[in-house]
């Protein structure tokens, strides 16, 4: 599940799944939600997304989400738009706050492996608008679990593969808030 990918533009090495906490290792959950099949749920509390796959079920996987609770995206969207190795480009938030990291990269990063949003995006759109918001891979695959990014959701190279091919535009996603959100039962990892 997480052996290197040589099939893609830009090779994918393997995951050290040493360094990463099992919990966080994708795998199929018992999952009671009133979320219909498809959808996919980001619980930034316990740093999980789910794809729920009905029958009570969903797909867990690991997620790095913003470093402070304010950064991070909360409430309904839609996949607006999917993209395989995307471009990035730092918001103007994003320059404001860190300029001697993201400065240099205000027009933009080709896709490639140095590219911070990994091999695939989803783009996070509401009322016909992105929202700047993205689930996508990552460039630092320890950082899984954290509160690191600056809002996006990031997966494991791996599992943001699995979850675009599995995801079509139009998909529904709910990002929960981690304020006053109780944590999932953790005994099905």
């Amino acid at each position: 599940m997480y052996t290197d990918i040589v099939t893609e533009p830009f090779p994918l090495p393997a995951v050290d799944t040493t360094a990463i906490d099992s919990r966080f290792l994708r795998r199929i959950v018992p999952y009671v939600t009133r979320e219909q099949p498809g959808t996919v749920v980001v619980n930034t509390a316990t740093r999980f997304a789910y794809l729920t796959l009905g029958g009570n079920h969903a797909i867990r996987y690991g997620v790095g989400v913003g470093k402070q609770e304010a950064f991070n995206f909360q409430g309904t969207a839609i996949v607006g738009r999917k993209a395989e190795w995307p471009r990035w480009r730092p918001t103007r938030d994003m320059i404001r706050r860190e300029p001697d990291r993201y400065a240099k990269y205000e027009n933009g990063m080709d896709g490639g492996p140095e590219n911070p949003l990994g091999p695939r995006a989803l783009y996070l759109y509401r009322d016909g608008q992105d929202t700047l918001y993205r689930l996508h891979g990552t460039t630092e695959p320890w950082s899984i679990g954290s509160m690191v990014s600056s809002g996006c959701v990031r997966f494991l190279n791996q599992d943001i593969i699995d979850l675009y091919k599995r995801v079509p535009v139009g998909a529904k996603v709910v990002v929960l808030a981690a304020a006053g959100q109780p944590p999932d039962d953790l005994s099905a990892s």
